[in-house]
């Protein structure tokens, strides 16, 4: 299972410009990296749940192990959360946009999860012309202020919340996506049911099940 960093309790200014609020969050470990085939694939297989068509090519594939797993549905991820939590003896969860967004800007509020000055050199994006993921691992000095990597581009990630149309939001921009789509104040709404070439997760843990 991938390695988490520590998100600090806090008050957390979030939002898009001009609409920005102080958000106060509990302490909580949110994965450092998202989640790769390899970690999918052993779920898959132990839990007999039906991968997609492109997916499933996908996961045979050794040489994209490291690579974040993609095609998922919003339920893929709760269940793969939910199997990691048997697999753990903890409580896993996919984070809410709330915690994402914090563990990308830190108290200062930065757009990028590096900093203030967008920088194609530091993820997997449009301006960067990888055309495609890349490992999760293929990044670190774009890593936020916690230490969590991949927050901006490569995949967008599924998180807890619903949006107002009912749908799910995704975080983070993918490597489709453009400097804009990448900030970490921008969530945009997803259908639970279909997924993408483009979209991944993460996991969190509420740190409160190690007392």
């Amino acid at each position: 299972m991938n390695a988490c960093v520590e998100l600090p309790a806090g008050t957390y200014r979030l939002g898009e410009p001009g609409e920005e609020r102080a958000v106060t969050l509990e302490r909580v470990l949110i994965g450092r990296w998202p989640v790769v085939n390899g970690q999918a694939r052993t779920f898959f297989a132990a839990t007999g749940r039906r991968a997609a068509a492109g997916l499933a090519a996908r996961l045979e594939a050794p040489e994209l192990a490291e690579h974040p797993v993609t095609d998922v549905t919003f339920e893929d991820a709760v269940s793969f959360c939910a199997w990691a939590a048997e697999e753990l003896g903890r409580p896993v969860r996919l984070p809410t946009g709330d915690e994402w967004e914090a563990a990308a800007r830190g108290h200062d509020g930065r757009p990028w999860p590096w900093g203030q000055t967008f920088d194609p050199e530091r993820c997997a994006c449009a301006e960067s012309s990888w055309g495609w993921t890349v490992p999760v691992r293929a990044h670190p000095e774009g890593a936020g202020p916690f230490g969590a990597e991949q927050l901006a581009g490569n995949v967008w990630e599924w998180v807890a919340d619903r949006t107002p149309d009912g749908w799910r939001a995704v975080r983070g921009g993918s490597w489709l996506d453009h400097a804009w789509g990448l900030r970490a104040s921008r969530s945009l709404a997803a259908d639970p049911l279909r997924g993408t070439p483009t979209t991944g997760f993460r996991i969190a843990i509420d740190p409160r099940s190690e007392e």
